[in-house]
């Protein structure tokens, strides 16, 4: 056996091993790497400007924890999942977060400013957001979707509406430690783009039991003629597809197994597809407008779907399948959202609090929605096919390899190291409409 001693590991061979080892797992508390926070820097800091008028209107003081600083603690809190607010405050007191230098205030001053601080004031930096990301991912290019391609070139633009219930608070948090013994955080809605995965609105509920249909009028009032909205059965409601119809809005969404319906027309009939002009509803529940009734039968099963674009022209029916699977978009933002970013616990215990986390949360999903989308891009891949999740947990192994100047830039290095990283989805099995619909 050689004495030679065995030559030592490069500081890239030990980061490619690490991943290996560990490629879903991210330390709570890990600190973002230089590139990350200047990038946050970047997109958001100049907004907070922008909201001082607001915020001197509403007679608040330019104290210590101000815009600035309580944006820069919460959004670390919630970007880095730091595990209590304690452990915050130790850390702002100590080190500082992102573009707020080290800040010595108690953890029960910050506390009382986390339940009277406006939550509107974050609310604002987010719409100011959206639209800048928006415009950054309507300049990049990358592949889309078949029937996402097609429908924006058809449409003025593609929705998905959903609403989500926040988990239960915990009681030993905040406000609520007396209170009920495992409270519900409130309901949040969205509506969000099939495109770009970016929303455009988001609402919150105090009342965890509100139903979807409370939040009709304000998606509409977001809603430009000739957009095409995805929603599903929890928003059927007659009088909103005639409301909607009237409008020149157009929507997909499932056919209820019991709804009642009268066949005006025929387009088109078949062992696999029907696809029929109908009136939905009977006597006082009949709808004023006419909406066309798809049924398309897929590896033995029968799919449903409604739609107030009559023309087959302009909508073939097996493209009304393919759509409406893009409403699946918001389910994952929900997932992102609550699962990946932390919203699905709840660290304050007043509603003030609550709807900071939230609009805080979301804040970072844009980030995390744009970041995604430049990955996409470097990769020429559709945005659908890369994981949000794992570009957010790959953040963590770019950090030691930026430490380690191997790279600078975190999209190119999420690009090279795609496949290790288990940043490219996997391909399902899926079903496909277009095939099976179509029909001499």
């Amino acid at each position: 056996m050689s004495d030679e001693p065995k030559p030592r590991k490069t500081s890239s061979v030990r980061h490619t091993r690490a991943i290996q080892r560990d490629r879903s797992k991210r330390p709570s508390g890990a600190a973002p790497d230089e590139e990350v926070q200047a990038r946050m820097e970047e997109l958001i800091h100049p907004l907070l400007y922008t909201q001082q008028k607001i915020y001197a209107n509403m007679g608040l003081r330019q104290r210590i924890l101000n815009l600035p600083l309580m944006m820069a603690f919460v959004l670390s809190l919630i970007w880095r999942q730091i595990g209590s607010v304690s452990e915050a405050v130790r850390e702002l007191n100590r080190r500082g977060m992102l573009w707020s230098g080290p800040t010595q205030v108690s953890q029960q001053a910050l506390s009382q400013r986390l339940s009277s601080f406006p939550a509107q004031l974050f609310y604002q930096v987010l719409l100011d957001l959206l639209p800048i990301l928006q415009q950054r991912w309507q300049d990049r290019k990358r592949p889309k979707s078949q029937a996402l391609a097609w429908a924006l070139e058809h449409f003025h633009d593609v929705w998905v509406a959903d609403g989500s219930t926040l988990d239960a608070l915990m009681r030993k948090v905040g406000l609520l430690r007396e209170g009920e013994k495992s409270p519900l955080a409130g309901r949040i809605a969205g509506l969000v783009s099939a495109a770009s995965q970016l929303p455009q609105q988001i609402w919150y509920e105090e009342d965890s039991q509100a139903h979807d249909q409370v939040f009709w009028e304000r998606i509409v009032a977001g809603l430009h003629q000739g957009a095409l909205l995805l929603f599903d059965l929890g928003f059927t409601n007659y009088d909103w597809f005639d409301r909607l119809s009237l409008s020149h809005l157009w929507f997909i969404t499932r056919a209820k197994s019991n709804a009642v319906y009268q066949v005006q027309r025929i387009l088109y009939n078949s062992a696999h597809l029907h696809d029929w002009i109908v009136r939905l509803g009977q006597g006082p529940t009949e709808c004023a407008t006419l909406v066309r009734l798809i049924e398309i039968q897929v590896g033995g099963s029968w799919y449903r779907y409604l739609t107030n674009v009559l023309d087959p022209q302009r909508l073939p029916a097996e493209y009304v399948a393919e759509l409406y699977a893009q409403r699946w978009r918001i389910e994952d933002a929900f997932n992102v959202v609550k699962r990946l970013l932390g919203l699905a616990y709840i660290w304050v215990g007043s509603f003030n609090g609550i709807q900071m986390q939230v609009w805080a949360t979301w804040i970072l999903y844009a980030v995390l929605v744009d970041l995604t989308d430049q990955v996409a891009e470097v990769l020429h891949r559709p945005f659908s096919e890369i994981s949000m999740e794992m570009v957010y947990r790959g953040l963590y192994h770019f950090v030691y390899a930026y430490q380690a100047g191997e790279y600078s830039d975190p999209v190119k290095f999420l690009a090279d190291e795609a496949k290790l990283l288990g940043i490219i989805k996997r391909p399902r099995r899926k079903k496909s409409f277009l095939t099976n619909a179509s029909e001499p």
